[in-house]
């Protein structure tokens, strides 16, 4: 994984993100969003996957959408950012966008390194995911879910259920005991990918400072 930084580096406050050539292109603009919003205390660090699909797949699944499956190899690339952030100290926050945003979500059942978890617009369709959601316990105290309000109205009956989805994954959530909040944003899937994105860890970050959380 390539590694890239924004913000501050002294900061106690760490940020960590999985990102493609599209998100890393966005980070610097996600990063001005964050300070808008939460303050200069954070480092904010991209980590850029080889291949999105597979990289960031808890599991094997056939394609979606397109002609390429995914690989299932999260749980490689997770290992990679534990190694990582061994060195990191402060609090730490994992989020990001989309698929990533699903393995962030899933990245907080599989370690407790994790502070809180920023899925934004997260592939929450993701076949199995909800369902693994119920028979796992995840290992952080708070969760920022968010979603675009037409992400739902698509042709492709899997992904059409992701509103469903990420109200079901609120629920499991909230009913476990997790600090939960969902987030509607206006607008479909590609639209805003770096101030929703920013809007998650901004969440995280005032939580944290005591600020009132909303639902």
């Amino acid at each position: 994984m390539q590694v890239f930084e924004y913000g501050n580096q002294d900061a106690d406050t760490v940020l960590i993100q999985l990102t493609d050539e599209h998100d890393l292109s966005l980070m610097s603009s996600e990063a001005d969003a964050i300070r808008r919003e939460a303050g200069e205390n954070f480092r904010l660090i991209a980590l850029k996957v080889n291949d999105w699909n597979d990289d960031l797949s808890p599991w094997k699944s056939p394609a979606v959408f397109g002609n390429q499956d995914f690989g299932g190899r999260a749980e490689e690339t997770l290992q990679e950012v534990l190694k990582f952030c061994s060195c990191l100290e402060g609090v730490r926050y994992i989020g990001g966008y989309s698929l990533a945003g699903l393995f962030a979500l899933w990245a907080a059942y599989r370690t407790d390194l994790f502070n809180g978890v920023a899925a934004a617009s997260p592939s929450i369709w993701f076949p199995g995911f909800t369902d693994f959601m119920r028979k796992n316990a995840i290992k952080c105290p708070a969760v920022y879910l968010s979603l675009g309000d037409g992400e739902s109205r698509t042709r492709n009956p899997v992904m059409a259920s992701v509103a469903d989805r990420i109200g079901e994954a609120r629920t499991i959530l909230c009913d476990g005991g997790t600090e939960c909040t969902l987030e509607w944003n206006q607008g479909g899937h590609f639209r805003d990918s770096d101030k929703r994105t920013a809007k998650g860890f901004s969440w995280l970050m005032s939580r944290a400072g005591g600020s009132p959380v909303h639902d």
